[in-house]
């Protein structure tokens, strides 16, 4: 009689516990890693999308 305690015999419930504990570690880590890095200090986005507002419904200059 051999007992294995592989993965792979382990039951439905204890599959997707295993999954969802391995998601949400892997989740944490790729938070922490995100909001732990330095975010870049550039104003180029805001200042392209303050442009677009002013100038939005304005005919197109002719260049």
């Amino acid at each position: 009689m051999t007992m294995s305690a592989s993965f792979h015999n382990a039951d439905k419930p204890t599959h997707r516990r295993v999954m969802l504990v391995g998601f949400l570690f892997c989740a944490a880590f790729v938070a922490v890693s995100f909001f732990a890095r330095p975010q870049p200090a550039t104003d180029h986005v805001l200042l392209k999308a303050d442009k677009l507002t002013r100038t939005a419904g304005q005919p197109v200059a002719a260049n």
